[in-house]
């Protein structure tokens, strides 16, 4: 018997290497041996070979097809998936993404403060899932300086300028390291990395590198700083914290609802002489990084691959058997 087909809707394809294609390709993957999948970046009629349905990722960038599925398709399984900007600045200021939250029949938010952002009125039909990802071993890490990586492409919503100004706030630091890993999608950013570079021999700027020399990147660090202005629930943290490498973040929803509460890592967004003192506390303090260390491995269980699988397993058959 041929499988059922769900589509996901995907703003990102491959090419892009974002994070909105790494949960298409993933969830993908998780669902294969119950449903055949197809990821698109459009949906038009007609296109969906009796797909029984439809998970969208982006409520404004993918207004347009959950809108014209919702119209070819009243009633049939319709998920939105608020993955980041969309959760904390569009469904807020953008018609199309409010639209989107209305014609959703679940939606889903991929951290546990998620719901705390969307409207009253659409937190009766929303769930979280936490992304997965694969466990590694701790790599060794060397005693002779302390490691930080930083991972995110240069745009606004990560805040690099943040990590700019530690690395100067660091320059006399050099048992402080830091790499950054990230293509420069504004130019200007590329531009302030480079001048960083220039000015601090113990900041580099990597720029973009494929998923598997990243995550070796981050097995090798002490840490991995995050400051981001925005996140829906962001991967590298989980990466992070599923090999043994403790995080440094912004103290942010989208990271309060993947590290918890009362984790020790946060420091205020965009304070770089905090970011800076936690860094420093880490390399001088020997009890701090073992204390991150044990805090983010009571977190790891979130993140497993079956937790995943069997929280979209549940969404599905909900969509399909609850018109």
């Amino acid at each position: 018997m041929r499988k059922p087909l769900v589509l996901i809707v995907s703003p990102a394809l491959a090419d892009a290497n974002n994070g909105n294609w790494q949960t298409a390709w993933r969830w993908s993957r998780l669902l294969a041996a119950h449903y055949r999948t197809q990821i698109v970046k459009d949906w038009q009629p007609g296109a969906d070979e009796g797909a029984v349905a439809m998970l969208a990722l982006h409520a404004r960038r993918s207004a347009a097809s959950i809108a014209a599925w919702a119209q070819a398709h009243p009633g049939r399984g319709l998920a939105v998936v608020l993955t980041g900007t969309d959760l904390y600045r569009d469904i807020h200021e953008d018609a199309s993404a409010q639209r989107s939250l209305a014609l959703a029949q679940q939606l889903v938010v991929l951290q546990a403060q998620g719901p705390q952002a969307l409207p009253l009125a659409h937190r009766s039909k929303t769930r979280v899932i936490f992304q997965s990802t694969s466990s590694r071993r701790t790599s060794p890490k060397t005693g002779r300086h302390l490691r930080a990586v930083m991972v995110g492409h240069l745009r606004e919503e990560k805040s690099p300028e943040t990590l700019f100004q530690a690395a100067r706030l660091l320059r006399d630091r050099p048992d402080i390291r830091i790499d950054h890993i990230g293509a420069a999608l504004d130019p200007a950013l590329g531009e302030l990395a480079r001048q960083t570079q220039a000015a601090c021999p113990h900041y580099r700027w990597l720029g973009g590198l494929g998923h598997e020399a990243t995550r070796r990147h981050i097995q090798r660090a002490h840490v991995l700083v995050h400051s981001s202005r925005m996140e829906g629930g962001a991967h590298t943290v989980m990466e992070a914290i599923c090999s043994g490498t403790p995080v440094l973040a912004s103290r942010i929803d989208g990271n309060v609802g993947l590290l918890g509460e009362d984790y020790l890592g946060y420091f205020p967004w965009g304070d770089a002489e905090a970011l800076t003192g936690l860094l420093q506390r880490c390399r001088d303090d020997a009890s701090m990084i073992p204390a991150l260390q044990a805090q983010c491995s009571l977190r790891a269980p979130l993140f497993e691959p079956a937790a995943e699988r069997a929280a979209l397993l549940a969404l599905l058959t909900e969509l399909i058997h609850t018109p």
